[in-house]
């Protein structure tokens, strides 16, 4: 029916024969390539079908957008996944190669090696800020080739930055840290989040096809797994989403994805179901990339956001605060006759 909310996978024999089918009608279509081959698709489904005339043909602009967002989706993703893997043997073979040659050089490192390195030297200066006293110096070492290599630790506020950094740390107590795509890795499956959607992986104990899964999506619920055992994914959402924009697939039989639309595009989810573990939201890092998506009103309020975290971890005021300072020195100037030099503001 035209009207169906999510796509079921089709299984790889039959796909891999649609493949043929549609290789035969791209070698007919050289001349007027994709254009001509999507005419010739769209010609025989009014030709052909009720798509455009029949039960549900309301939808059918609907579902052209849905089928294009989900393949889309998965091409970008297939292809930024080719592009990282051929990065990190590029950077192998550089590596390699200044091994061999005996190059003395600063090497510049993998990711992964980056990342161990920073946590060696977090050990390190944390190790180091419990040995020494509270308020330490800046300090710094000498590398064996005489190039500096410095840890700088603050000195720490009294009064009320200490009291403000203690009820943060209290608040987030306890909340994982966000993955590399803003949502969190769990026991059964991970999960990746936009201002916009998210995207749930769900691995599958064997390989199965379509037909051998139950996934219900409502505004506020999700279940998702085997047919006929207990469901992987299972529980009230964080937030409503909207269940008509949002899909389920099949990757290559091993892999259940959902992609879930929000409701509420200018905010983080902290956990896709109320009973997983939940998130830092305040350590999600969006690509500034994505910001060029957004419609200029969407895009400013999404910044000064941004800008408002940044000035709280800081323990910078926000945006709001310094709009309020200038008010009040604004009014000061207005009204020199007034003596303020034994208030206190905060």
């Amino acid at each position: 029916q035209a009207n169906k909310a999510v796509y079921n996978t089709m299984d790889e024999q039959k796909q891999s024969y649609c493949d043929n089918v549609y290789m035969t009608i791209a070698e007919q279509c050289k001349e007027g390539g994709v254009v001509e081959i999507l005419d010739t698709f769209f010609g025989f489904l009014a030709r052909r079908t009720d798509f455009y005339v029949g039960q549900g043909s309301k939808d059918c602009e609907q579902l052209v957008l849905k089928a294009f967002r989900l393949h889309k989706r998965q091409a970008e993703e297939k292809r930024a996944k080719e592009k990282a893997e051929a990065e990190a043997k590029k950077r192998e073979k550089q590596a390699a190669a200044k091994a061999a040659a005996g190059d003395p050089r600063v090497q510049e490192l993998t990711d992964a090696e980056a990342e161990q390195l920073q946590k060696e030297l977090d050990a390190e200066k944390n190790k180091k800020s419990n040995d020494a006293p509270a308020s330490s110096s800046t300090t710094a070492k000498e590398s064996d080739n005489g190039e500096a290599a410095t840890a700088t630790t603050t000195k720490k506020k009294e009064g009320d930055g200490d009291a403000a950094e203690e009820e943060e740390s209290a608040e987030d107590k306890g909340k994982m840290k966000p993955n590399a795509g803003n949502g969190g890795d769990y026991e059964n499956y991970s999960w990746t989040q936009t201002l916009r959607d998210l995207e749930i992986r769900v691995p599958l104990p064997v390989k199965v096809k379509g037909r051998d899964l139950t996934v219900s999506i409502t505004k506020s619920d999700i279940t998702a797994g085997l047919r006929n055992q207990p469901p992987i994914l299972h529980g009230q959402l964080a937030h409503h989403i909207k269940p008509d924009e949002s899909t389920w697939t099949l990757d290559e039989g091993k892999t259940l994805i959902i992609c879930l639309e929000k409701v509420n595009q200018m905010e983080w989810w902290g956990q896709v179901v109320t009973t997983d573990p939940v998130i830092n939201t305040k350590k999600v890092e969006p690509e500034n990339s994505k910001l060029s998506d957004l419609d200029g009103e969407t895009r400013s309020i999404v910044e000064k956001m941004m800008y408002d975290q940044r000035q709280k971890e800081l323990g910078l005021p926000t945006s709001e605060d310094q709009k309020k300072n200038e008010i009040l020195q604004k009014f000061m100037k207005q009204h020199p006759e007034m003596d303020f030099s034994n208030c206190k503001f905060n």
